[in-house]
């Protein structure tokens, strides 16, 4: 277990080093990066080409690169911002995450237990409005849904003034309106950890209840409801809890297209808005980030089956 698990964590280093030199080709090979970047103004282009090797061949331009940052004790600084990339992250992540947190907590309940309803009452009407209601927000892009809503409460209900959250500022001046502010994209995302959750949860259980050793349960005197509780859930949520794990990892990440329709400050606002201001410094730094969080969150959802599952061995060869 240990060796398995040291060897997973030297392959992300390995994984994130080769994600992170590729994506800094890529930057430094487009078009418009030395008028975007380093023609700034002429005293500032001078510095900059000599702190990052401009000229030289891309390798050593990298490790150039990444010298910096282990010197700066930073991940840089936004020329377009203005401002360290450690206080942006350190500013916008926390409002990613107060955006995210209730939404995955509440949603997965919910949606456990929809799951549950609707495996028993397979094919009954329960079942076909609970997965219609699954279709719907799963095929649905989520930001239909929230465009949808920001008309609807907004501009044809009127029960709020704003189809937008409240700036920090304003948040902190009326607390009451701010966090109604926040209703509609905690919705939008409530409703697709839901969905989700109760399409797999559906699908494991229903399975599992179709599964030989259930019926072994049944014969030997176990009711329907002690063999669901005893050992149909439990192997239905095997394949769920580990992802739900992880999920807390991603929930730093935020969410891009929610954050940009309902205009939240948050961690995804400013990565489109690197890509548009090719603010190139902040854009490496994000995925980085990115980078990190995802690896991260693979990482924990596979050493949490052998947790969940005593039957999984991590890093068990062939006997």
């Amino acid at each position: 277990m240990r060796n398995y698990v040291l060897k997973r964590i030297a392959l992300i280093f390995v994984t994130a080093f080769i994600i992170i030199f590729l994506v800094f080709v890529f930057i430094k090979k487009l078009p418009q990066y030395h008028a975007a970047v380093l023609g700034v103004y002429p005293e500032i282009r001078i510095i900059l080409e000599e702190q990052e090797g401009y000229g030289k061949p891309i390798v050593e331009q990298f490790f150039i690169w990444i010298q910096n940052l282990v010197k700066e004790g930073g991940l840089g600084r936004s020329l377009k911002l203005k401002r360290d990339i450690t206080d942006i992250l350190a500013e916008k992540i926390p409002v990613s995450f107060r955006l995210n947190v209730f939404p995955y907590f509440a949603g997965i309940p919910v949606g456990i237990g929809l799951g549950i309803w609707a495996a028993l009452k397979k094919n009954k009407l329960t079942d076909h409005i609970i997965s219609t209601g699954v279709i719907f927000f799963i095929s649905v892009p989520s930001f239909v849904i929230g465009t949808m809503m920001q008309y609807y409460v907004v501009y044809i209900w009127k029960l709020i003034d704003t189809p937008f959250v409240f700036s920090e500022t304003d948040f902190a001046a009326n607390n009451l309106l701010g966090i109604a502010s926040y209703l509609m994209p905690m919705l939008v995302l409530f409703f697709g950890t839901v969905a989700s959750l109760t399409r797999v949860m559906r699908a494991e259980l229903t399975e599992v209840l179709t599964s030989e050793f259930m019926l072994l349960a049944r014969t030997k005197g176990l009711t329907q409801r002690q063999s669901t509780v005893r050992h149909a859930l439990r192997n239905g949520l095997v394949p769920i809890a580990p992802s739900l794990i992880g999920g807390l990892v991603s929930l730093l990440s935020g969410s891009l297209i929610i954050e940009r329709i309902f205009r939240v400050p948050g961690i995804g606002g400013i990565y489109l808005d690197a890509f548009n201001n090719f603010d190139y410094s902040l854009l490496m730094a994000l995925i980085m980030f990115y980078t990190i969080i995802g690896l991260s969150a693979t990482l924990i959802v596979d050493l949490s089956y052998g947790v969940i599952d005593p039957r999984i061995r991590m890093g068990a060869g062939k006997r």
